[in-house]
């Protein structure tokens, strides 16, 4: 009978235990219930999200052999911080012949400049030429009607045996001389006007010239300006502070302008991409408050808020997007990609973090 009762004893303790843990269970859940369906009100979560930076490929933007490589792997670096200088002689060696081409160029239009003064005054001496014909002729003119009309008056008196035969030669002999002084000057004249139609045209050839010279000169000059360009390119720099990648260069090695020697990782500026389900973006908006778990560290929340919101899917912007006219369709829930930035600047945190990173985020919703 004892035996019989200290079992039945001992079924009714345990019965109560598993009623009091039972009881426990259902409140725990319960209460873990109503906390997970609160926070899903007001909560989006994913896993689906990582670190992201600006990185930027070091180009080198002219060919050469590597004279000097002033950094190491993984190295932070400041903005205009030389990173690798090019052998620099043979684009001095340009710059110089760019240098003495500019000289040529600039004496040459001298030159010509020049010949423009003296052919202006050969113009205008052969223009003086012309009027000084100009007023000969008419000189002569007169002269010639004055001898023109002396011979009529003493060819008249002469057959009227007034006047000797002398006489009467002497005035033929001034009327022939004016005549031919006429003929001269007008030939003159002619030759002078040729000089004339000639200087203009050599002025016009000689300023041809010049501009011709002008032009060379301002093609050196921009000759000169792209070699001085080049010699600048020879010292590659950090365009902005960052951290450099590993750096596989070595002094003496070829480069081609082009070439991609290294990675920059911009450090003052992180965000992360989240890629939400399509299902989650139903109140999501920008501005909304942001918590932040990177994976590397597990107990610090970062404080962020959400940038923007992709166009479109992830998928829409593969290099093979899916097409769903073809085939047998199944639906899959598709993921848009969220940019998040840090909100607090000064978080220590951010300074250990790498792009690429995993991270947990949860928006909240309002």
């Amino acid at each position: 009978m004892n035996a019989t009762k200290e079992k039945n004893t001992a079924k009714q303790k345990k019965n109560k235990r598993f009623g009091v843990v039972l009881a426990i269970i259902l409140v725990v859940g319960g209460a873990a219930g109503v906390y997970f369906y609160e926070h899903a009100l007001h909560h989006e979560e994913t896993e689906n999200a990582q670190v992201k930076a600006d990185v930027s490929q070091v180009i080198s933007r002219v060919s050469g052999y590597v004279k000097r490589v002033m950094v190491q792997d993984n190295q932070d670096v400041k903005a205009g911080d030389t990173l690798v200088v090019i052998d620099e002689r043979d684009y001095i060696v340009k710059v110089k012949e760019a240098e003495a081409a500019l000289a040529v160029a600039k004496s040459n239009l001298e030159v010509a400049r020049h010949g423009v003064n003296v052919g202006k005054n050969e113009v205008d001496a052969a223009q003086a030429n012309v009027l000084a014909a100009d007023a000969s002729i008419e000189e002569a003119k007169v002269r010639q009607w004055r001898a023109q009309r002396d011979f009529e008056r003493y060819e008249n008196l002469w057959k009227d045996h007034t006047i000797t035969e002398q006489q009467y030669e002497q005035a033929l002999a001034e009327k022939q001389a004016a005549d031919r002084q006429l003929e001269l000057l007008q030939k003159q004249r002619e030759i002078a006007q040729r000089q004339t139609k000639t200087s203009n045209a050599q002025s016009t050839v000689t300023s041809s010239r010049v501009a011709v010279a002008e032009a060379t000169v301002e093609q050196c000059e921009a000759a000169l300006e792209a070699a001085k360009l080049s010699l600048s390119y020879t010292a590659i720099i950090a365009p902005y502070d960052g951290q450099l990648s590993a750096i596989d260069l070595e002094p003496g090695q070829m480069i081609q302008a082009g070439q991609s020697l290294f990675n920059l990782v911009n450090t003052e500026s992180y965000w992360v991409v989240a890629n939400f389900k399509e299902t989650q973006l139903e109140r999501m908006e920008v501005g909304q408050n942001v918590e932040i778990v990177v994976d590397a560290f597990p107990s610090h929340d970062f404080e962020a808020e959400v940038s923007s919101i992709s166009p479109a899917t992830g998928n829409t912007f593969a290099l093979l997007p899916a097409d769903n006219a073809t085939g047998n369709f199944v639906k899959v829930v598709q993921k848009i990609p969220v940019k998040i930035v840090f909100k607090n600047s000064q978080d220590p945190f951010l300074k250990k973090i790498k792009a690429g990173m995993n991270a947990e985020v949860d928006v909240h919703i309002n």
